[in-house]
């Protein structure tokens, strides 16, 4: 259980006394995307002390969200069926927290679990099932991921693939997702860097992956 203790009695009060703490919900994020080792965890939040990840990573396994499993003599750690009940909860808290999100200050990273999660939240399946099936090569920062959508479906991963569209771009794709730059600007402007396929492609991915600021 966390050390914090906030002396009421409510669903909420138990929530933020689960996952309240400092660095919880971003395990919880990266968990999301799938399970990890410790140094997985740790390379992915490079700014967080390691006794502060034991420690979380203690807590939520006490708490029920996280557990730890075998995996080819490897200890990995996963969310519990309860721990991912989270995922409306951080998605839906990344899409309030996008409506304010300004340009990223020097220090701060883009990792892929954090962008990966940020397309998720974005994904809008109703637009999506109308659509061809389509796969994107998006290079984020130093985030590389494979992005595919068939119909109501994504499919975020890390690594190579045949796609339809490759690009690169960086923290000012947030311009992109909420619909504050075209894709035709975003391009002519140097924001997106077509890589591979044809630009007009971008259109449907901003279609598919839309935040409202």
């Amino acid at each position: 259980m966390a050390a914090r203790d906030y002396g009421q009695y409510c669903g909420i009060t138990q929530a933020l006394e689960l996952v309240g703490e400092r660095w919880a919900m971003l395990i919880v994020r990266d968990l999301l995307v799938g399970p990890r080792r410790y140094g997985e965890l740790a390379a992915g939040l490079p700014r967080i002390p390691s006794n502060i990840l034991a420690a979380r990573l203690k807590e939520l396994q006490a708490a029920g969200v996280i557990r730890r499993a075998p995996r080819s003599r490897i200890i990995i750690y996963e969310l519990t069926p309860y721990g991912r009940e989270l995922e409306p909860v951080v998605l839906a808290l990344g899409a309030w927290g996008f409506k304010t999100l300004g340009d990223p200050r020097d220090e701060q990273v883009i990792t892929p679990d954090a962008m990966t999660m940020t397309l998720r939240t974005a994904f809008r399946p109703r637009v999506a099932v109308d659509l061809p099936t389509t796969a994107y090569a998006a290079r984020l920062g130093s985030a590389e991921l494979l992005i595919r959508v068939d119909g109501s479906t994504l499919d975020v991963t890390r690594g190579d693939g045949p796609v339809d569209l490759a690009f690169a771009t960086g923290p000012d794709i947030r311009r992109l997702i909420s619909g504050e730059l075209a894709p035709d600007r975003a391009i002519a402007t140097g924001v997106v860097d077509v890589l591979h396929g044809p630009g007009i492609l971008l259109d449907r991915f901003a279609s598919t992956f839309h935040l409202a600021a």
